[in-house]
C-alpha cells in the first residue's frame, strides 16, 4: 500500500481563471505554476459559490456553501471561524502534520486556529512590505516584501524533517493591493505593490479588450439591476478608491502580473525543494485562487463578488501522477468545495455527511457519470463597498445556462437576469424576459429553489 501523500493547497488572492500563462493570460510569464498544469490537470470549468475572500476561504476549508458554515461576508467573524468544520482537523485525526502559512481572513485577527499543528498568518489583509506576522500565537514584526517572506516560510516548512505526512494551506497576499480595513468590513485601497526586481516587467503590455467590458451606460440596458449601483460609484469617495488601483486601466492589469513573478518564483523553490527530498510525485498540489476579479467586464472593477464568469470562475489546477495524467484536461463543473473531500478520501479518511462538495478523485478515474449538472453562487450584500448596498442575489449556473435572481432589486423577478452560455458566453444578451425562454426560466428558478435549499443543509 502506498504511503499516503502529502498535501498542499497554494491560495492566490482576488486572481482571476485566467491570470497566469497556462490559463491563457496573453503576456504574464508563470513557468512553475504552469509546470504544475502541463505535468497535471486543468479544471477549466472551475468555480467559486461565494466570490469573495472570507466566505469562499471558509468554503474551501469546510467544502461547505457559505449558507451552512455561516461566513457570509468580510466582517470581522472571529469567533466563528473558530468553530468551522476545518478539513485539517479531520487530516490531524487521520495522522497528518497540518499548517497554514499566510493570510487567513476568516476573522481579521491572525491567531492561530484549530485544525493546525503550525500556525503563521496576519491580521486582516496584512501588508505588502513589513509585515507583522502571528507565529504559533505571538506577533513578530518582519521587515521585507511579504511574497518573499511566505514563500520563505513555506519552503522552510517543506524542508524540514517530517515524521508524518503533511498537509501545507499557503495562503499568499498577492496579488491583493494594501488596504486599511475596518472592523464593519469597509475598507480604503492603498495600492499594488510588486517585489523592487519586478518592477520593470510587462511595461507597455497590454491586455486584450474583450466584447463585455462595456461603459455602465451599456451595461444597464441588459442589466438594470445595475442602475442605482453605477450611481453611487460615481461619488467623490468612491472615484478616489479607484484611482489609487487604476482600477479599470492596463496599468491595474500589468501591477498585478508584476507582483505574480514572485509568487511563481516561491512555486518553483516548492517544487525544487520537494524533487529534491523526492516527494515531489507523493505530493497532490491544487493551486486556485479566492475569488474572481473584474478588468472591466460589466462596467465591473475593483469587483469580484458578482456572479458573472470573471467574478466565479476560478483558476483551478492540481498535479499529483499518482491519480492524474498530465496533460489532463476537465471540463466538469468543479466547485472550491470539492477540495476539501478530495483530500480527506487521499489521506484514507471518508468525507463526513457535513461536507457539501465531491471528491474529485472519481472524475479524474473518468468516472463522470452523476456529477453535477448545476451549483448556487450565494452572496449577502455588505457595506464594504459604498456602491452595493442592496445587490444580493442568488444564481444557478448549469452547464449550458445562468440565472441571477437578485433579492432586493425590482418586483416579480423582473430585474433578474437569464444567459444562455453556449451562445452568449460574455453574458452580453438579458433573456429573461423573453418569452422564447420561459420554459427554460421556469427551469432554473425550480432548480434555484433546489439549490438553496440544499445548500442550507436541509
Amino acid at each position: 500500500m502506498a504511503a499516503k501523500p502529502n498535501l498542499l493547497v497554494i491560495l492566490i488572492d482576488d486572481l482571476r481563471y485566467d491570470e497566469f500563462g497556462a490559463g491563457g493570460h496573453p503576456y504574464m510569464r508563470t513557468p512553475n505554476i504552469d509546470r504544475i498544469a502541463h505535468e497535471g490537470a486543468i479544471f477549466e470549468r472551475a468555480f467559486h459559490t461565494t466570490p469573495i475572500c472570507s466566505p469562499n476561504r471558509a468554503s474551501i476549508l469546510t467544502g461547505q456553501y457559505a449558507s451552512r458554515h455561516g461566513i457570509i461576508d468580510n466582517v470581522a467573524r472571529d469567533l466563528a471561524s473558530h468553530r468551522l468544520p476545518n478539513y485539517h482537523l479531520e487530516l490531524q485525526r487521520l495522522g497528518y502534520e497540518t499548517a497554514h502559512i499566510g493570510k487567513w481572513h476568516m476573522g481579521n485577527d491572525g491567531k492561530p486556529r484549530p485544525g493546525y499543528d503550525h500556525w503563521i498568518a496576519f491580521d486582516g489583509h496584512g501588508r505588502l512590505n513589513d509585515p507583522l506576522l502571528n507565529i504559533d500565537g505571538k506577533y513578530v514584526p518582519h521587515r521585507g516584501y511579504v511574497t518573499d517572506i511566505m514563500n520563505a516560510m513555506a519552503l522552510d516548512f517543506v524542508e524540514r524533517r517530517h515524521d508524518k505526512p503533511w498537509s501545507l494551506f499557503f495562503a499568499h497576499k498577492a496579488v491583493h493591493p494594501d488596504a486599511e480595513q475596518a472592523a464593519d468590513g469597509t475598507f480604503a485601497i492603498e495600492g499594488y505593490r510588486a517585489a523592487a526586481r519586478h518592477e520593470s516587467l510587462y511595461r507597455d503590455c497590454v491586455f486584450p479588450r474583450k466584447p463585455n467590458m462595456l461603459s455602465a451606460t451599456e451595461v444597464v440596458k441588459e442589466k438594470p439591476a445595475w442602475r442605482e449601483a453605477f450611481e453611487l460609484k460615481r461619488s467623490e469617495k468612491s472615484r478616489a478608491m479607484l484611482a489609487a488601483i487604476h482600477s479599470g486601466e492596463q496599468e491595474e492589469i500589468r501591477l498585478r502580473a508584476r507582483m505574480m513573478a514572485a509568487v511563481d518564483e516561491g512555486v518553483g523553490m516548492l517544487l525544487e525543494a520537494l524533487e529534491r527530498k523526492g516527494e515531489l510525485d507523493r505530493t497532490c498540489i491544487i493551486f486556485l485562487g479566492d475569488n474572481g476579479y473584474f478588468f472591466g467586464e460589466h462596467g465591473l472593477g475593483p469587483e469580484r463578488r458578482f456572479p458573472y464568469e470573471e467574478g466565479i470562475r476560478a483558476p483551478f489546477i492540481a498535479r499529483f501522477p499518482r491519480r492524474i495524467k498530465a496533460g489532463t484536461h476537465v471540463r466538469n463543473l468543479v466547485l472550491c468545495q470539492d477540495i476539501a473531500p478530495t483530500f480527506i478520501q487521499l489521506a484514507g479518511g471518508t468525507p463526513r455527511a457535513h461536507i457539501q462538495g465531491r471528491s474529485l478523485l472519481p472524475l479524474l478515474a473518468g468516472k463522470r457519470a452523476g456529477w453535477r449538472r448545476s451549483f448556487l453562487v450565494e452572496y449577502w450584500a455588505e457595506n464594504a463597498m459604498p456602491w452595493l448596498v442592496g445587490m444580493t442575489y442568488k444564481c444557478v449556473r448549469t452547464e449550458r445556462h445562468k440565472y441571477i435572481r437578485w433579492v432586493n432589486r425590482g418586483r416579480n423577478g423582473e430585474l433578474d437576469e437569464l444567459y444562455d452560455l453556449e451562445n452568449d458566453p460574455y453574458e452580453l444578451v438579458n433573456l429573461n424576459k423573453r418569452r422564447a425562454q420561459l420554459g427554460a426560466r421556469e427551469r432554473l428558478q425550480r432548480e434555484l429553489r433546489k439549490l438553496t435549499v440544499e445548500a442550507l443543509g436541509l
